[in-house]
């Protein structure tokens, strides 16, 4: 029991020192965060080229066998829309879109542009668009709903692929987010401070205080001798010129 507490009382006592070791490094930890998160941030406006998202869509109505509408045509239809998700990303699409538009890019770079969702329970199939140029990201958007639509009724033989949304021009850019980029950075920068002090401060093992000597030696101090002014330089000497 003794002995357990003992470890308990150290491994206390070891905490409350890490504790002291980071707050007397305070200063450091929060410049090397605010330095990192200014690196990020202007890394983010100098280097990464902005991005635009316009979004449409579209309305996917399967073709009927006669002129109600029932239950299970409209379930038939929300099952599709995954089909039809990944017509609209087909090389048929986007290439008669790149030649549309004459866009000078291949059909996996249109298709990284592109992204197709669908909300849940419905037959509403959202396509975004991103490019860095807001007007270029709304054509490509109409083009993409307007080709992937005949070929949609053309390949499933759909009723109807109406359109609820015509695509927008994008007012504001979609990445990257400079604040978040910016805050990334300087917790990245703090955490990386607070590792290197850690780090120094657990491969000290010299003995710095009398409470060193009775904790790691088990031997008891009579008194301690303070350095003099002259001592103090000397020191400070001694360690300039082993670091160079």
């Amino acid at each position: 029991m003794e002995q357990n507490q003992m470890n308990n009382d150290e491994i206390e006592i070891d905490l409350r020192e890490i504790f002291s070791v980071l707050l007397s490094h305070l200063g450091i930890i929060i410049l090397s965060g605010l330095v990192l998160g200014l690196v990020a941030i202007v890394g983010t406006k100098v280097f990464i080229t902005p991005q635009y998202q316009s979004v449409t869509k579209m309305y996917v109505l399967a073709k009927q066998n006669n002129d109600t509408l029932t239950s299970a045509d409209m379930q038939t239809s929300t099952l599709l829309t995954k089909d039809y998700a990944e017509m609209i990303q087909s090389r048929t699409v986007t290439e008669a879109v790149i030649a549309q538009l004459g866009l000078d890019m291949t059909h996996e770079q249109l298709v990284n542009k592109i992204s197709v969702s669908n909300t849940t329970d419905t037959r509403i199939i959202t396509i975004s668009v991103l490019d860095k140029d807001p007007y270029m990201a709304r054509d490509i958007a109409n083009a993409v709903r307007d080709t992937a639509a005949e070929h949609i009724k053309n390949v499933m033989n759909s009723e109807a692929v109406n359109v609820v949304d015509e695509a927008n021009i994008p007012a504001e850019k979609y990445s990257p987010s400079v604040s978040k980029n910016g805050l990334i950075g300087g917790v990245l920068g703090c955490m990386i401070a607070v590792a290197i002090i850690l780090i120094r401060f657990i491969m000290n093992d010299t003995i710095q205080t009398a409470e060193d000597v009775e904790r790691y030696l088990q031997l008891s101090t009579l008194g301690t001798i303070p350095l003099l002014q002259t001592d103090k330089k000397k020191k400070k000497r001694a360690k300039k010129h082993k670091r160079r």
